[in-house]
């Protein structure tokens, strides 16, 4: 009898609980369709720990409103990205649920949020960088990309804008990942020209394009499929681990590059710099030994260390002018490194031959 009792209370704590769902689910309805997303999604997030429980089409009115909420808090820029992101997830949890159920309440509208969702995102990247939110801009992007990874521009969109905003530590993963998936950028750059300024501009997708066009902004549209892309992500991957101090970093990136691109004259020049920053790191240590006989021996040995990493240079300028041979750039750095080191008749020879 007792554990007869104790069944029928747990079914009714149950069904209770199932009830309330239901109430908060439609008060959650009711602020939205008030246009109060903020105190809809407040009160999904008291119920959504017991949904996993739920009924099939509890579970799919749940889902199916907070990406309806989600989705209409980020196209206000209410945190736009976490929102976009909680939408996405949601929808496709009413794709998820009903295939397991094959009760297809939702799917198709969700499908069509998803793809509605995608293209807004698109173009709230392309705003935020077109007003010099990088940092948002490169957010949004990834979004996208995460949501649809066969879409890797939106994954270049972000290395790109990351950089353009100086957050090359962000710039860095996403080269890498570009990197790693072996980006060659196959693919369509679409632009039109801008009527006011007459300059002809790249847009990140065919319907930001089109929505300039339409609004009488831009005219002649065009598309280019332009070349293969991995060198160009070497060096940019490059770039960044040198501006975060990353040397090691950068030059196994251009070493990369090289072998794509053997006659790469910036890449040598790079490489040699490289060095130099490897040589200003022992100098450094070196400034900050005492006169001890132990630290005289250790700044004697750091000092020979340091004309090593200088004469490694000279092989990677020799080569840019094999190739470019009055790059001044080169020319300039190699008389820097002769004189250093007192390689008088290499500095005259080199100095002679300009």
């Amino acid at each position: 009898m007792k554990k007869n009792l104790q069944i029928l209370s747990l079914l009714l704590m149950i069904s209770v609980g199932a009830f309330a769902q239901k109430d908060e689910i439609k008060i959650a309805q009711a602020y939205f369709d008030k246009g109060k997303s903020e105190e809809a999604l407040a009160t999904l997030k008291k119920i959504e720990y017991l949904i996993v429980n739920a009924s099939d089409d509890d579970k799919s009115n749940f889902f199916y409103l907070k990406g309806n909420v989600c989705k209409d808090l980020a196209t206000k820029n209410i945190d736009a990205t976490n929102n976009f992101t909680m939408a996405s997830g949601a929808y496709q949890d009413v794709l998820l649920y009903e295939n397991d159920s094959h009760n297809y309440k939702y799917a198709a509208k969700a499908n069509l949020a998803l793809k509605d969702l995608k293209s807004k995102l698109v173009d709230g990247a392309f705003n935020d960088y077109k007003a010099g939110k990088f940092k948002e801009s490169a957010a949004k992007s990834y979004e996208v990309y995460l949501f649809d990874k066969k879409d890797t521009l939106n994954l270049l969109n972000a290395a790109t804008s990351s950089s353009t905003g100086k957050d090359y530590a962000a710039a860095v993963k996403y080269y890498e990942q570009l990197r790693k998936i072996n980006y060659t950028g196959k693919g369509v750059i679409y632009y039109a020209t801008n009527k006011k300024t007459k300059v002809e501009e790249a847009f990140v997708s065919m319907s930001a394009r089109e929505s300039n066009v339409k609004e009488g902004l831009y005219e002649k549209p065009r598309n280019v499929f332009p070349p293969s892309k991995r060198a160009e992500i070497l060096s940019s991957l490059a770039f960044c681990c040198l501006e975060i101090n990353d040397y090691a970093g950068a030059e196994k990136y251009y070493n990369e590059e090289l072998q794509i691109e053997p006659n790469c004259v910036d890449c040598y020049i790079n490489l040699s710099y490289v060095k130099m920053q490897l040589k200003k790191a022992l100098m450094d240590q070196m400034a900050a030994l005492g006169n001890s006989p132990k630290e005289t021996q250790e700044y004697d040995k750091l000092n020979a260390q340091k004309d090593e990493i200088v004469k490694s240079a000279i092989p990677y300028l020799k080569k840019a002018l094999t190739i470019e041979p009055k790059n001044p750039d080169a020319i300039k750095s190699l008389l820097g490194i002769y004189r250093s080191l007192d390689m008088t008749n290499e500095y005259n020879a080199l100095k002679n031959g300009m």
